[in-house]
């Protein structure tokens, strides 16, 4: 079988003898004493050789590839100039190629150092460097293995070594430690593989190189790109063996333009129209139809129309003009569709702001945005006076002032260009500032017809508007349907957290298009598993913000096998999505895909050098393309950190997500984790540098650190450590937080140190605090159950008595992650780390005997099932005699 570089492939029948069977129960990768994985085609995200075949089959098969005669030359050359072996310049490209494949200054693997000896576990260093660093550290480790292998076949009876079986350690143990995935043999004497996925063989006097592999782990192409890659390495040694080893890219030409151009989303032609150009095409084409609807009130294209340009004249009227930021602080509801839109129409750049923001937040977003006009709907000034308050050349209008001076009903027909900045919108920042994500207009269109085609969004069709309006995926939801003939749907928020009332709302209203985080589908399927209903409407629903689970996605097509789950990946610097996984199951992987890049977006895997890395290995996710934003708001120095010229498409940028990632080999993206401090609570984007910057500036704290500790069967949440001379009252650190930062932002939960640990670098070490978080939430559980039969809940505190407590404390400690009897009767909800979504988890428990609103206003465990008895009691029902839930 020819592949493309023209080398064969032969299978286990060929010339050196038949190919040893792999098993088929492979077991998943361990780590032993010395930290030395195993050979498993489970690996972890870093692994040596990268899983890559759509049809994985038990067996081995071989792949051969001539070492030219240019390079032979070469390497002759250099042994004699440096007395060096050949063996050691393929160790030294070996361990490069191991390097791009697994992303690491550090790596493993087997090396044979006499023929028939088993392979000895070399570790080698691959950090910055010359090619001839790399070449020295080879040939140190080659030596040691083939001294330490000569002194044990002195030490064996003669004979012993060969009469081993195959894979077996030797009786002196020195063989300690599972093997590593890939075994190099520069002897070609054959031997034992000892378990490694990849066998890589100098044959044929040393003219030729062959790969013995796993077909459960790889296919034929990939074993012929590593096999170009460790002939890259050796070409590049022979040239320049001076240059930086670091620097060099081992793809060859055609997988890097098929991974810069090849695996890019669809290319489509954009309208030369904005956004709100085409909200009025749809509004004379369909002028009388329903635009949007809230809570039974509901307005034509029309009327949405008519408002919004009303509102664009009046800002025009007070000097607006073309890219001017003008803040929007509003509730969700039609007046805030209404002045979106408007903001639009009038050339200017949309900033949303929540009203129940800090005025010390607000002013910080107003400032950074050069906002000179803000907008803002009946019964949202509360903190907005306080923060206009210290800028007297920033004014305020209402909506509904703006639209009673009808100052123009027709739109103002503003030219604005496809580059011009649509939006900004804040996200945390790690120095302790929020970041302002400034996005143009034709980025903020593509989004918006991905969206529409992606989920085939249409005429007719009904969006669910649910999101907050300072999340970025509020506006697609907003807008998409419309802009598709449809129409959006605004679920208020008091129903969102109560799931069976928003799943009511959702059947009632015969919503077709959904999106929610992954967090909040848990809930809804809770409810929909313990009472199944039809929705027979709804035929997409999306999923973004957090990572989407596999269990999450099983039960999702247990409950609905005929709606397809699309799973979305995005950034806000990146105009919200760029990349989908239509789901219609579970992919046999067991994985979750971020799925391909959507249309006219390209997304890269790279290294620090920003050059692509193998299919396969890991690196940093950039996204290219028209997605791409202008940059942080007023802050040049972190626009340029992330936003960078683009070095494989001239003239165009890229944005750096410090988001990891690999290519699958479908062609779609795999997300493997974060680069930095920045984590994701309830699909809430937050840098936790910044509310340490924040705890850091209360008088007393001398050293902070936020970690998300990830224990078993407890929700993800912020666990802030704080040292100082003595410990400040927790109620006082939340009320300076709450001061300044989102409630999303505020740790339910203070630890206090006379100093941090640190790391031997110096550092704060971070996986001791994680570590610690989840002890001391482990030992107050502990001292809970330990005492769970007796009167107290561990620590003196009264426990649940009656069946209604009893009951109540059985939904908390599910919604919560603790154990049972950890929880007492005057606990309070909020203060043992309960949020919003775990209040609608409670209500779902307790079969929406309350809501959460009642949690909120009654968060006392005691006080609540006082409040379920009475209801019961007023209702003319049975007492609260129902056995408590286990």
């Amino acid at each position: 079988m020819r592949t493309p570089d023209g080398s064969d492939v032969t299978t286990a029948a060929d010339d050196t003898g038949p190919a040893t069977a792999v098993a088929d129960d492979s077991r998943a990768a361990t780590a032993d004493a010395d930290g030395v994985r195993s050979a498993s085609p489970a690996p972890d995200a870093f692994s040596a050789v990268p899983r890559w075949t759509r049809d994985p089959a038990p067996g081995t098969a071989e792949h051969r590839a001539e070492i030219p005669g240019e390079v032979l030359s070469g390497l002759r050359a250099l042994g004699a100039r440096a007395d060096l072996t050949a063996a050691s310049v393929l160790l030294a490209a070996h361990a490069k190629v191991l390097a791009a494949l697994t992303g690491r200054d550090e790596v493993v693997t087997g090396y044979v150092a006499a023929p028939g000896a088993r392979p000895a576990v070399l570790r080698l260093p691959t950090g910055r460097g010359s090619w001839w660093t790399l070449i020295r550290a080879a040939h140190r480790e080659a030596d040691e293995a083939a001294r330490q292998e000569a002194d044990r076949e002195a030490q064996e009876p003669h004979g012993a070594a060969a009469a081993r079986p195959e894979g077996r350690p030797p009786p002196d143990g020195a063989g300690r430690g599972t093997p590593p995935e890939t075994v190099l043999d520069p002897t070609g004497g054959g031997g034992p593989d000892a378990g490694a996925l990849l066998r890589i063989t100098l044959a044929r006097h040393g003219r030729e190189l062959r790969l013995r592999y796993r077909t459960d782990v790889l296919d034929a192409d990939c074993a012929a790109r590593v096999a170009g890659y460790h002939l890259t390495a050796l070409s590049l040694i022979v040239t320049d063996p001076d240059a930086p080893h670091h620097r060099a890219n081992l793809l060859s030409e055609a997988e890097r333009r098929l991974q810069l151009d090849g695996l890019s989303g669809p290319r489509r032609a954009l309208p030369d129209l904005r956004v709100h150009e085409l909200f009025e095409e749809r509004v004379r084409e369909r002028p009388d139809a329903v635009a949007a609807e809230q809570d039974g009130h509901r307005w034509t294209y029309r009327e949405l129309d008519v408002r919004a340009n009303r509102i664009a004249h009046a800002l025009r009227a007070r000097g607006a003009r073309g890219e001017d930021v003008v803040t929007v602080v509003s509730e969700r509801g039609l007046p805030w569709m209404a002045a979106v839109l408007a903001v639009l129409k009038a050339g200017c750049a949309y900033l949303p702001v929540e009203p129940h923001f800090p005025a010390d937040r607000i002013g910080t977003m107003l400032t950074r945005a050069s906002c000179r006009l803000v907008l803002t709907a009946t019964g949202s000034t509360a903190t907005l006076d306080e923060a206009l308050s210290a800028r007297p050349g920033t004014r305020a209008v209402s909506v509904e002032e703006a639209w009673a001076e009808r100052r123009g009903n027709d739109s103002p027909a503003v030219e604005t260009a496809p580059d011009a900045l649509a939006y900004v919108f804040f996200t945390s920042g790690s120095t302790g500032e929020p970041k302002g994500a400034m996005c143009e207009h034709a980025g903020m269109l593509n989004h918006l017809h991905a969206k529409i085609h992606d989920l085939g969004i249409g005429a007719g069709d009904i969006v669910a508007q649910i999101a907050p309006p300072c999340f970025d995926i509020s506006l697609w939801q907003l807008l998409a349907g419309p802009l598709a003939g449809g129409r959006t749907l605004l679920v208020g928020q008091d129903t969102v957290l109560d799931a069976g009332r928003f799943l009511d709302t959702i059947e009632e209203s015969g919503v077709t298009v959904l999106q929610v985080v992954p967090s909040y589908l848990d809930a809804v399927l809770t409810l929909l598993e313990r009472h199944p209903r039809d929705l027979p409407a709804l035929r997409r629903v999306s999923v973004t913000g957090e990572a989407l689970k596999p269990d999450l996605v099983r039960r999702w097509f247990a409950a609905r096998p005929g709606v397809p789950l699309v799973n979305a990946y995005g950034l806000t610097e990146t105009c919200d999505d760029t990349h989908h996984a239509v789901l219609e199951r579970l992919p046999d992987t067991g994985r979750v895909p971020l799925g391909r890049p959507v249309q006219n977006v390209r997304a890269h895997i790279v290294d620090e050098h920003l050059s692509p890395v193998p299919l396969g290995a890991p690196g940093e996710i950039v996204v290219g393309g028209v997605c791409v934003g202008r940059g942080y708001v007023g802050d040049p120095e972190r626009t340029r950190a992330s936003f960078l010229p683009d070095p494989h498409h001239p003239g165009e940028r890229l944005y750096r997500s410090g988001d990891f990632g690999r290519w699958l080999p479908d062609g779609t993206m795999e997300f493997l984790g974060r680069r930095d401090s920045q984590v994701k609570i309830r699909g809430f984007r937050i840098e936790t540098g910044e509310i340490e910057n924040t705890l850091l500036r209360i008088p007393g704290v001398h050293d902070a650190a936020v970690v998300v500790p990830r224990a078993l069967g407890r929700p993800a949440d912020l666990v802030a450590f704080c040292a100082g001379p003595r410990a400040l009252a927790d109620s006082l650190l939340h009320e300076r937080l709450a001061a300044s930062l989102p409630p999303y932002m505020v740790p339910p939960s203070f630890h206090w140190r006379r100093r941090l640990p640190l790391t031997a670098n110096g550092k704060t070490d971070r996986n001791a605090l994680r570590a610690q978080a989840v002890a001391d939430a482990t030992a107050r559980d502990t001292a809970g159950v330990d005492a769970a039969a007796g009167p107290t809940a561990g620590d003196g505190r009264p426990s649940p008595g009656t069946p209604t407590e009893q009951r109540i404390a059985a939904a908390w400690s599910t919604a919560l992650g603790v154990p049972r009897g950890a929880i007492g009767r005057h606990d309070d909800f909020f203060d043992r780390g309960g949020t919003s979504l775990a209040a609608v988890k409670v209500a779902i428990a307790l079969d929406r005997a309350i809501s959460p609103k009642d949690l909120t206003r009654c968060p006392v465990l005691a006080d609540l099932a006082a409040l379920v008895d009475r209801r019961r009691t007023e209702a003319g029902s049975r007492p609260a005699g129902r056995p408590a839930h286990t």
